[in-house]
């Protein structure tokens, strides 16, 4: 009885547009192979801000929660440009300027993004809509998280 309601057209039609759907929305679908990049596109020329954001950028090995760690680092094929990997998810980011002040970089062509704040950083996927690495710090990141914890900042909602 399953095998005659998947072998008729309609069904099979069914079938092959979920089969497609689950391959184009896994999140290993748009991740390259462990290692490996996808060619370079043309780099885009930066602005002076932009450049500017690519000078605040932390590189190295970055612990982050759940035992995960990022690696960022200068993309030798694109200056101004950083490579960020996490386990086997390789991305070529671009900075952004930023109207916070966070040093952002950008994937567009995967859709990620690399967010650096004082005390922190994070991993986000905006196909996903979830972080995918969080609380990411190196060692300068670490200092400012202990010092905010040692004096935190007065809350908004305090009195003044």
């Amino acid at each position: 009885m399953i095998h005659s309601m998947y072998a008729t057209p309609g069904a099979r039609s069914l079938g092959a547009a979920v089969l497609l759907l689950l391959a184009l929305w896994s999140p290993l679908s748009a991740a390259p192979a462990k290692g490996v990049l996808a060619a370079p596109a043309t780099p885009v020329q930066l602005s002076a801000a932009e450049w500017e954001v690519a000078g605040s950028v932390h590189t190295g090995l970055l612990a982050c929660e759940l035992g995960q760690s990022v690696r960022v680092e200068p993309d030798p094929a694109a200056p101004g440009h950083f490579r960020v990997q996490l386990q086997r998810l390789v991305y070529r980011m671009r900075p952004v300027e930023s109207l916070t002040g966070a040093v952002r970089l950008e994937d567009d062509a995967q859709g990620a993004v690399w967010i650096q704040l004082a005390n922190k950083s994070m991993l986000m996927s905006q196909r996903l809509g979830r972080r995918l690495a969080d609380e990411c710090a190196g060692a300068v990141q670490r200092g400012v998280a202990q010092a905010m914890r040692l004096n935190p900042l007065p809350s908004l909602l305090d009195p003044q």
